[in-house]
């Protein structure tokens, strides 16, 4: 819902907090009582953040979830509950009323019924308001192949043609319309988007991890293959998530942000 591991984490206590300071001896359903809070916490966020937000063509990118690149039928499963960071991207498009009825809707399986007090809405708006949200996803973000043995070969694939310059070879794995976004937050010069086939293989070219001398880990960014690129001391230079559709890469997204990448929850993969 906020696509922010900090933002979660200030959601969740401050619906403890509300509920330390409330009687529910007499709620039947703790659980929807917690989510309706949880989400109505959400909701003000979300509205806080659009109001705030001064340059809307800002390079931002939800903060990425790392795990272990195992494909056992139990990370299989995991995965498939993940919500991918192309559609995370295309989710801060949308209303803040709009992204929770979809996420409530969708994702979580909550009824109209159910979502329609949490947005102040009546159930047939609600319902209005998240067939308007998925439509704009539908239209807007890339459908991942499912299979990550296809996409690990095709992130291979791409590796290998990065590594030795094979200019052709680079364009002829990504899709025509591919997007590239850099968010380096405080380093500005880092942050970009780049948009087509030909100039994003320019960009792998020019920024190839040999060149820089980073070492890569392949892991899994939301449920999709994606690296982890590391400086020789260690320390993390970014985090690249892909999105793979048709065979192709259709996306990449790269987090740069010093601060950010610091803060990241890397235990799933350090265990």
């Amino acid at each position: 819902m906020l696509g922010s591991a900090s933002e979660a984490e200030d959601a969740v206590q401050e619906a403890w907090i509300r509920l330390g300071r409330t009687d529910v001896s007499d709620v039947a359903n703790l659980r929807g009582w917690l989510t309706t809070v949880v989400s109505r916490v959400c909701l003000d966020m979300l509205r806080t953040r659009t109001s705030r937000r001064e340059d809307p063509l800002d390079v931002h990118l939800p903060d990425p979830i790392i795990t272990r690149g195992e494909w056992e039928p139990e990370s299989e499963a995991m995965r498939a509950d993940s919500v991918g960071l192309a559609l995370l991207i295309v989710l801060d498009t949308l209303e803040p009323a709009e992204r929770l009825a979809f996420v409530l809707h969708d994702v979580f399986g909550m009824t109209f019924d159910e979502i329609a007090p949490i947005v102040d809405r009546s159930p047939v708006a609600a319902r209005q308001i998240a067939s308007r949200a998925r439509r704009r996803v539908q239209s807007t973000a890339p459908s991942s192949d499912r299979d990550v043995r296809q996409q690990r070969r095709v992130v291979d694939a791409f590796l290998t043609a990065q590594r030795d310059g094979n200019f052709e070879q680079l364009v002829a794995l990504l899709d025509p319309d591919i997007v590239l976004r850099a968010d380096g937050g405080a380093l500005a010069a880092a942050s970009r988007v780049v948009r087509g086939a030909t100039a994003v293989a320019g960009q792998a070219e020019a920024f190839s991890f040999s060149k820089l001398g980073l070492s890569i880990e392949i892991v899994l960014v939301n449920g999709n293959v994606g690296l982890l690129a590391r400086r020789p001391d260690g320390r993390l230079f970014s985090v690249i998530g892909f999105t793979i559709a048709n065979g192709k890469i259709a996306e990449m997204n790269i987090l740069a942000d010093p601060d950010r990448l610091s803060r990241l929850d890397l235990s799933a993969i350090e265990r």
